[in-house]
């Protein structure tokens, strides 16, 4: 079964549906490349992919370990190269919502650098990756 469908808008905007759940994504060509910079561009959400990724498996590891780092945010910023097109950096910076003493911290690191996007992700593009802890 397709994982979703995408449809072209027009005007460099697409719609893209989660056919599982019905959720719903516009994209659009960011200003740089044409676009108006409405909603993420795709290598928005490629790089956004990667922190939420980071975020869903440390809150599985966290789930286990039966501590709770709800609130904690992820900034993200990425870096555009030229000819070709793409992703050269993405640097991901967590605010960490929890007191933690140094194993779980070290834990949940180490989960969060084996999330499937993180693999997924081409060698070439420099990852940088930020824990800051209370």
């Amino acid at each position: 079964m397709p994982t979703s469908k995408v449809t072209y808008l027009g005007d460099l905007r697409t719609s893209s549906i989660h056919l599982q759940s019905g959720t719903e994504i516009i994209s659009d060509a960011p200003i740089d490349n044409n676009g108006k910079g409405e909603a993420f561009s795709p290598t928005d959400t490629v790089a956004n992919g990667l922190a939420t990724c980071m975020l869903t498996v440390m809150g599985i590891k966290a789930r286990d370990l039966e501590v709770d780092f709800s609130g904690s945010t992820a900034e993200v910023t990425k870096i555009m190269g030229t000819e070709p097109r793409r992703i050269t950096e993405i640097h991901v910076a967590f605010n960490m919502n929890l007191f933690a003493d140094e194993k779980t911290k070290t834990i949940l690191e180490r989960t969060a650098m084996t999330c499937p996007v993180f693999y997924s992700l081409h060698p070439d593009i420099k990852k940088e990756i930020v824990f800051n802890w209370k």
